[in-house]
């Protein structure tokens, strides 16, 4: 338990790192999306804004994580982390389909799209693509290291936020050839990605949280548990998500005149063997005695 802490932990500073990160990048973003005239420099900003909000939530949902369970909460807070991402995408998604909006207005309206954006928003987005590069690969290792499903999540968010800020740069360079129309198209797609991103993260948490779990895994545990010794049939396997964390229900048949003793030496086994393999903490194993002709 205190490593599951620790490790919850470590995996909060990857967030914090990314919301500081995301912070510094929006400000200067929408500021210099202004000052510099670049629609797309702007709806970069925004993906920035919306991702300080994902990133927000998903550091309280590790803090609210870790609390342990008590009278109201017999399996713990894990599933804070869940919720909090779900609010996370509606928030994106508000944001996505704004930035949308704008961008769409403005190739529709030729009159809305100003003056052709300056070099500085391009500089501002090389920066960007450079810095999201850095923390991606950072939040990566440490997902990795502490087998955050979280933290992973966000480090991908922030390797799309790189490309994001890539396909600006790409926007305001047709810009200066006189593409007029690329600045707000970039908008328009960056918008389409939020988006996506949002609709992704929904659709994952929805099924997390409807307690839904990857057939081929659960596969796989099974063959893994009918291999033990002793076990002659897995009669029954299930499994959920709590946050981060593997509940692993299963029901096994033993010979029917195994002593007390020898089933429980079975099920103390199946339980190492998933903690060991698959690092499941929780599994629930029931015996049941073979039926016999």
């Amino acid at each position: 338990m205190v490593k599951c802490v620790e490790r919850k932990g470590k995996a909060e500073a990857g967030a914090f790192i990314s919301i500081v990160a995301y912070v510094a990048l929006a400000a200067s973003k929408l500021f210099v999306g202004y000052i510099a005239h670049s629609d797309g420099v702007k709806a970069d900003g925004w993906n920035n804004l919306s991702d300080v909000i994902a990133s927000v939530a998903v550091y309280i949902g590790m803090k609210i994580a870790k609390k342990p369970r008590d009278h109201n909460h017999p399996y713990g807070h894990s599933r804070a982390e869940n919720i909090s991402s779900l609010i996370a995408a509606f928030m994106m998604m508000s944001i996505g389909i704004d930035v949308m909006v704008e961008g769409v207005s403005a190739l529709l309206r030729p009159e809305k799209r100003g003056n052709a954006p300056e070099l500085l928003a391009a500089f501002v987005a090389v920066a960007s693509a450079f810095v999201m590069l850095f923390v991606y690969s950072f939040n990566m290792r440490l997902a990795k290291r502490t087998n955050s499903q979280a933290l992973t999540a966000v480090a991908k968010d922030n390797l799309s936020d790189a490309l994001v800020s890539i396909g600006t740069v790409i926007g305001i360079a047709g810009v200066q050839i006189k593409l007029l129309w690329l600045d707000p198209l970039v908008a328009v797609i960056i918008g389409g990605i939020i988006c996506k991103t949002a609709w992704e993260v929904f659709m994952e948490t929805s099924h997390t949280l409807t307690d839904g779990f990857d057939e081929q895994t659960l596969t796989a545990y099974k063959h893994e548990i009918a291999a033990i010794d002793g076990v002659k049939d897995v009669a029954d396997i299930k499994a959920r998500m709590l946050g981060n964390d593997i509940v692993l229900e299963v029901t096994i048949h033993v010979d029917p005149y195994l002593t007390v003793v020898k089933s429980h030496e079975i099920a103390d086994e199946v339980e190492r063997l998933m903690k060991k393999r698959y690092n499941i903490e929780a599994t629930h194993v029931h015996i049941e005695p073979e039926k016999t002709p």
